[in-house]
């Protein structure tokens, strides 16, 4: 039986996740972190590759700067996104530091373009995919923007989700065109999607 617009349903989920996330005791959600992190950082696929495409943490989701300052002593290149003004369009740029970020779309760090080189080949890049929520089968619910869908849509690498393990779900609505991460890493478990 087909279903009818599903934005209330995301809309929903949305609120749900985000207000499980803020009541997560600090110390709880730094202990689950540092997990995701060793979990992250021992897979074969981050291992192998040269380069690292990463989102930059906000407060309620899985901290990735730990993941960016290893990946960086790691000898990887690193690349963050920066939304493009006036678009739904996402471009990644290479940074070596803190420094090179600035507060920029819905107070996200961002890595400021008149410093860092924009990231064009993303051969051998593993992708570190946010979401709210994911389901078994690899697929998202994201913020509502659409930026992530817009990027992953061409991009040609190994797509990982990183999320806490109580924002799994059995099966998440998903339009024809949503592209599903290989792999999730939570807390608790790493889990191949099925296809």
């Amino acid at each position: 039986m087909p279903v009818g617009d599903i934005r209330p349903i995301k809309a929903s989920l949305r609120e749900h996740y985000k207000a499980l996330r803020r009541r997560m005791p600090p110390q709880q959600k730094a202990q689950r972190d540092r997990q995701i992190f060793a979990r992250v950082t021992a897979l074969w696929q981050y291992k192998r590759c040269r380069q690292l495409l990463t989102y930059v943490s906000t407060a309620i989701e899985v901290d990735t700067r730990e993941i960016i300052l290893r990946a960086l002593a790691d000898g990887k290149r690193v690349a963050v996104p920066r939304c493009v003004p006036g678009t739904r369009d996402m471009e990644f740029y290479y940074i070596t530091g803190w420094e090179q970020l600035e507060p920029g779309s819905f107070g996200v760090l961002e890595p400021k373009p008149d410093v860092c080189q924009k990231a064009t080949d993303f051969t051998n890049g593993l992708c570190l995919v946010p979401a709210l929520c994911y389901d078994w089968r690899g697929y998202r619910l994201g913020y509502g923007k659409g930026y992530y869908d817009r990027f992953l849509a061409g991009f040609g690498g190994y797509m990982i989700g990183i999320c806490y393990s109580e924002c799994i779900r059995r099966k998440l609505p998903h339009g024809r065109f949503d592209r599903p991460v290989e792999l999730l890493v939570t807390d608790r478990y790493l889990r191949r999607t099925v296809r």
